[in-house]
């Protein structure tokens, strides 16, 4: 089941589409954390557990959490323990986002102390 969580996680970076009123396409917002003990499943699943709050924020249009798959394939980075994808509408929702109280507590209360690294990755969906 967590295989299929990360899965559909990553199937949904190219399939996943919002327009909103000014027809701005949305932002994916892909978070990956290193846990400070690679690999601690409670751990994991805190991180995924408030991750999966911020769908209430105002201008989230959606939130995805899931653990690594492994993988030999040189490709694949597979060092990393949670991948989370937000999704917001534009870039005034991802700013707002950021800042939103649920987003920083979050972060301070959560992720800061059980992360030891993150990369984040944003980008908006180009025209069909």
């Amino acid at each position: 089941m967590k295989h299929l969580i990360l899965v559909l996680f990553i199937g949904s970076l190219g399939c996943v589409s919002y327009e909103n009123d000014d027809r701005e396409k949305a932002i994916q917002h892909v978070v990956l954390c290193w846990l400070k003990e690679p690999g601690n499943a409670a751990d994991r699943a805190k991180i995924m557990e408030v991750s999966k709050t911020f769908r209430t924020i105002p201008g989230v249009l959606e939130v995805r959490v899931g653990e690594v798959i492994p993988s030999d394939r040189a490709i694949v980075d597979d060092s990393f323990d949670v991948g989370i994808l937000v999704v917001v509408s534009d870039a005034k929702s991802l700013q707002a986002y950021l800042d939103h109280p649920i987003h920083q507590q979050a972060k301070q209360g959560v992720l800061l102390p059980l992360v030891d690294k993150v990369r984040v990755f944003d980008f908006q969906e180009s025209p069909r």
